[in-house]
C-alpha cells in the first residue's frame, strides 16, 4: 500500500506514529500557505488538517489523486463538503473524540454562572468578602434545554443526570431524544427553558440564528452557554437582551468575531462595542474555544482520526 498523507497541522504524536506503523506515508507542512499547498496537493492521496484555511473548490480541484480528508475536530465547515462528496472524497471528522470534554466543560460553566464563582473568585483576590452579592442559583428543578442533539448535546444531556432536572432537546433530525433528554419542538422548549446550551454546527441554517427574534420568543429570562460556533449567535442582540435581563447570563466559549482558523480573535484591533460589554459583565464567562480542548481530548482525537483512516483503506 503507498498512500501519502499531507499534515498541514501539528496533532497528537498517536495520529502520525499509527498511521507509519500502519504502512501510510506521512509528510508534514505546518507553515507553507494554501496557495503553496495547493501547488503540491497533487502528490497526496490524503490530506490531515485542523482549521488552518478553508478547502474550497479551488483546492479540491487542485488536489486530483485525493481520496481523503481528516479534520481533527467535530465540524467540517471549513470544508467544501458538497463539491468534495461529488468527488467521491471520504471526509472525516472527530466529534466522539471530545465529546466527552465538551460536556465536561459546558457543566462546568453553567456551575460557575449560577454561583458566582469567578467572580467571587477574583472578589477575595483583591481584598473584597462579599457573601450577598455573591449569593447563587442551584441548578436542581430547572429546565436546560439543549439545541442539537447529536454527539455534544447527548454527552452533555447524560452530565446532567446527577441533577433533579428537566432536560429538554430540539434537532432538526426526528427521534433523537434518548433516556437523558425528551425531544420537543423548538416552540416547547423555548417555553420552558431556564438554560439554554447550544450545540450546533455552523451551517447557513444556524448562521445567526440566536438573534433578537429568537430571544424573545423565550417565555423565561434564561442562561445561555455556546459551546458549538461562535455565528450562531448574533452578540449585539445578546448584548440587548442581557440589558433587559432577559439573558441572564452568558457562557461563550466561541465568539462571534473569532477567524476562521479558530486560533486568532479580531481580524483587526477595533473592539466591538457588544464585546467590550461582555468583556465588562459580571455575569458573562469567556474562554478561548477550550471547550474541547483538554490533555485526553488531545489524544482521543487523534486516535479516532486514525481508525477512521485505516477503516477506509480496510486497515486493521
Amino acid at each position: 500500500m503507498s498512500v501519502k498523507i499531507l499534515h498541514i497541522d501539528s496533532n497528537n504524536p498517536i495520529l502520525w506514529n499509527q498511521l507509519e506503523e500502519a504502512g501510510f506515508e506521512n509528510h508534514a507542512d505546518f507553515k507553507s500557505s494554501k496557495e503553496e499547498i495547493e501547488a503540491k496537493i497533487q502528490d497526496y492521496n490524503g490530506i490531515v488538517i485542523r482549521s488552518r484555511f478553508k478547502i474550497d473548490k479551488t483546492f479540491l480541484d487542485a488536489a486530483t489523486k485525493l481520496q481523503f480528508i481528516a479534520r481533527v475536530g467535530a465540524g467540517l465547515e471549513s470544508i467544501d463538503c458538497e463539491y468534495a462528496s461529488s468527488k467521491g472524497i471520504h471526509l472525516i471528522a472527530a466529534p466522539e473524540g471530545n465529546r466527552n470534554a465538551v460536556a465536561e466543560h459546558s457543566l462546568g460553566v453553567i456551575l460557575s454562572l449560577f454561583n458566582n464563582l469567578n467572580q467571587a473568585d477574583a472578589e477575595v483576590k483583591s481584598g473584597q468578602w462579599n457573601r450577598e452579592s455573591n449569593r447563587g442559583h442551584e441548578l436542581n428543578l430547572k429546565t436546560v434545554g439543549i439545541i442539537g442533539y447529536g454527539n455534544m448535546g447527548k454527552a452533555f444531556a447524560k452530565k446532567l443526570r446527577g441533577f433533579d432536572t428537566e432536560v429538554l432537546c430540539y434537532d432538526i433530525l426526528d427521534n433523537v431524544g434518548d433516556e437523558n433528554a425528551k425531544q420537543v419542538s423548538l416552540a416547547e422548549l423555548q417555553e420552558k427553558t431556564d438554560v439554554l446550551s447550544l450545540h450546533l454546527p455552523w451551517t447557513p441554517e444556524t448562521d445567526k440564528m440566536v438573534n433578537t427574534d429568537f430571544i424573545n420568543a423565550f417565555k423565561k429570562p434564561f442562561w445561555i452557554i455556546n459551546t458549538s460556533r461562535g455565528k450562531n449567535i448574533v452578540t449585539a442582540d445578546l448584548v440587548e437582551a442581557m440589558k433587559t435581563k432577559k439573558v441572564l447570563g452568558a457562557g461563550l466559549d466561541v465568539l462571534e468575531y473569532e477567524k476562521l482558523s479558530f486560533e486568532t480573535l479580531f481580524q483587526d484591533k477595533n473592539t466591538p462595542e457588544a464585546f467590550q460589554y461582555l468583556l465588562e459583565s459580571k455575569n458573562v464567562l469567556l474562554t478561548p474555544h477550550i471547550a474541547g480542548w483538554t490533555f485526553e481530548s488531545h489524544e482521543r482525537l487523534a486516535q479516532v482520526i486514525v481508525d477512521k483512516i485505516k477503516a477506509v483503506y480496510n486497515v486493521s
